[in-house]
């Protein structure tokens, strides 16, 4: 069996102007903070002597390979990325970055903003213009009734708000 991996999409190279700037703050504290704070411990355990059973040595190096590879990650991603800011031409229709009340069939509420995949966040209520929800929301007018397959099995939404920053 082999050990190769596709690689993973990327999603969806769009993003809100928010969202650009939490991804360049990450960046900026990953290069600028993190670091420059990790080199600095791993050059104080490098200096103590004897490398191969010295965790700190072996912790700090570790943790340079994953600020490194998140640093490449972050510069190629935003580099790619198209900041969307305008509003859309019909204010009516759900696009991407709009916040979007629904209401389920029992009439409980929910709201969601359509971000990028780089933005996902179900805590915030963002959520990937990239999911099954919002592709189903896309283009779709106040009223209008979406049907979405979850795992649980099919769900009905009703587009109650539509709301642009």
């Amino acid at each position: 069996m082999s050990r190769y991996r596709p690689p993973r999409s990327a999603g969806t190279p769009l993003i809100t102007p928010e969202g650009e700037a939490r991804l360049r703050a990450e960046l900026h504290e990953l290069w600028y903070v993190r670091r420059p704070q990790v080199t600095q411990a791993v050059s104080e355990a490098a200096a103590q002597g004897d490398r191969s059973e010295n965790a700190e040595y072996t912790y700090g190096k570790k943790m340079l390979r994953e600020i490194d590879s998140r640093v490449r990650f972050l510069s190629k991603r935003l580099e790619n990325l198209k900041v969307v800011d305008a509003r859309p031409s019909d204010p009516n229709k759900i696009y991407f970055g709009a916040w979007v009340t629904l209401e389920d069939e029992e009439g409980l509420e929910a709201r969601y903003r359509i971000v990028g995949p780089d933005e996902l966040d179900l805590k915030l209520n963002l959520i990937s213009i990239d999911s099954p929800l919002a592709r189903g929301l896309v283009g779709k007018t106040l009223d209008a009734e979406v049907r979405v397959q979850t795992p649980t099995g099919e769900k009905t939404w009703y587009v109650v708000a539509i709301d642009y920053p």
